[in-house]
């Protein structure tokens, strides 16, 4: 007789559940226009109304909501989601909150009121579980989150960038530049990801890869990190800021400080935009320009992309080692012929070799960190910087990544691969003393005297022709 199961032996019907599903806000008022009124009305009375000294935030909250459902026949469920909508409007940012305390969430695109966009592990979707009012209620949500900082959006500003406080990126352009209304882009700072250890245990390089770019900047080489957008470039740039010693004074220049370095010794600098409040731009140029005589051990620039490049350059040819930056590019080399095309851009007239042998004193090292077709993040080479082949910069990889093509769940199928080769940079680290990726290299080492030997042997075999 065969086995039969618990539930079968006893005839119980084998209950169905169903899939627990995301209720929006219009899933539990099923009357959008009543929602919206709903929740503008409250949010401008708040507004207009100053909270009593005497009264606690919350309760002042739940009278102005009962005042404005007075005549309304509303579930308990309702009034809740009514009283959470509000209290995000004044103790957050409005209908984002949550999707800015969710971990999973790595980035936020709002492009109206009802089209708001998320990155979750590298794949975008639309998310119909939050809605704002109208453009209003989101530019008011922008200025919110912009004007702690000092910056302004306005017809006369219609452009932003700035930070919230854990360091996320915010961006924002609105009306008459953007035809779709205001357009809010925020980029979150991931706690999880600051340290050498997560992005190893992401696969975004291996052990060998992040030992030898610790013992670059233990060494002072110069360095750039380059990539696409949303590739990792500042993550990158953050992880090697922390391997730089406590006794260093350290100076970081960026548009919003986005940097977070655990030393003692750091000075954070941050540009201004123009606008009639706080008067006068300050460029990342002018920061790097002023930097030079702030004493600096470290120059470290958030991302290159103008004529700060020449003033970069300047600084780490005239003694301030060590310095690293970010710029947007594709490759290594193109990351070169980017930083050629800036240090023209300043408008100096510089013979083309003569910047290009300024790049080449400068930068010792180029990493490229790229977001594959699958979302995720791999730094795909490390190269050194080697001197000329002609006219041209000559680059030398001594890392890559390199993809197979992908497997049957869609994610991208790849290898790293160390390079037999001693690098140029290997023996700058030696010559300072730097001493962590010996082991690295003597396997290297052992590989090309085993291939030079085997080279002589075959020579010394081959048969000698008599002369006639």
């Amino acid at each position: 007789m065969p086995k039969r199961s618990l539930r079968e032996e006893f005839e119980l019907d084998q209950e169905k559940r169903d899939p627990i599903k995301i209720i929006s806000d219009y899933d539990i008022f099923k009357d959008k226009a009543l929602l919206d009124k709903l929740r503008s009305n409250i949010i401008q009375n708040i507004i207009d109304n100053k909270v009593p000294e005497e009264k606690l935030l919350t309760e002042y909250i739940n009278e102005e909501i009962d005042k404005t459902l007075e005549g309304y026949d509303l579930t308990n469920l309702e009034r809740s989601h009514i009283f959470n909508l509000i209290d995000n409007e004044i103790n957050g940012y409005g209908p984002i909150t949550e999707l800015l305390d969710d971990k999973n969430v790595t980035e936020i695109m709002v492009n109206g009121p009802e089209e708001i966009y998320i990155e979750i592990d590298g794949h975008v979707m639309k998310d119909d579980t939050v809605s704002f009012i109208n453009a209003d209620h989101i530019l008011r949500t922008i200025q919110r989150m912009v004007q702690p900082l000092g910056r302004t959006i306005d017809q006369a500003n219609p452009m932003v960038d700035s930070r919230l406080p854990d360091g996320s990126r915010i961006n924002a352009i609105i009306p008459p530049l953007s035809l779709n209304g205001p357009v809010l882009t925020i980029r979150k700072f991931k706690d999880s990801m600051n340290d050498i250890e997560s992005l190893i245990r992401n696969g975004t390089l291996t052990p060998y890869m992040a030992r030898f770019l610790e013992a670059c900047v233990h060494a002072k080489l110069n360095m750039i990190v380059c990539g696409g957008t949303g590739s990792g470039k500042t993550t990158l740039l953050n992880i090697l800021s922390s391997f730089i010693g406590e006794d260093e004074r350290i100076i970081t220049i960026e548009d919003a400080a986005e940097l977070r370095l655990h030393q003692k010794h750091v000075i954070t600098l941050e540009t201004r935009n123009m606008n009639y409040e706080s008067g006068g731009e300050v460029t990342i140029r002018d920061l790097v320009i002023n930097s030079l005589r702030m004493r600096p051990d470290r120059i470290i620039v958030g991302e290159v992309r103008g004529k700060e490049a020449f003033d970069m350059l300047q600084a780490m040819n005239t003694g301030h080692e060590g310095s690293l930056t970010t710029l947007h590019a594709n490759s290594p080399i193109d990351a070169l012929n980017r930083l050629e095309t800036m240090v023209l851009m300043s408008g100096l007239e510089i013979p083309i070799r003569a910047i290009r042998e300024y790049i080449e004193n400068a930068i010792d090292i180029v990493v490229n960190i790229e977001r594959l077709g699958d979302g995720r993040r791999k730094v795909t080479s490390i190269c050194e910087v080697i001197g000329f082949q002609g006219d041209a910069i000559r680059l030398k990889e001594i890392f890559a990544f390199k993809e197979h093509g992908l497997t049957s769940t869609g994610e991208v199928n790849g290898e790293f691969i160390l390079y037999n080769y001693i690098p140029e940079s290997y023996k700058k680290m030696k010559a300072k003393g730097v001493n962590s990726v010996d082991d690295i290299f003597d396997e290297v080492k052992k590989i090309l005297d085993k291939k030079a030997k085997l080279e002589e042997k075959k020579k010394k075999a081959k048969p000698v022709k008599e002369k006639k």
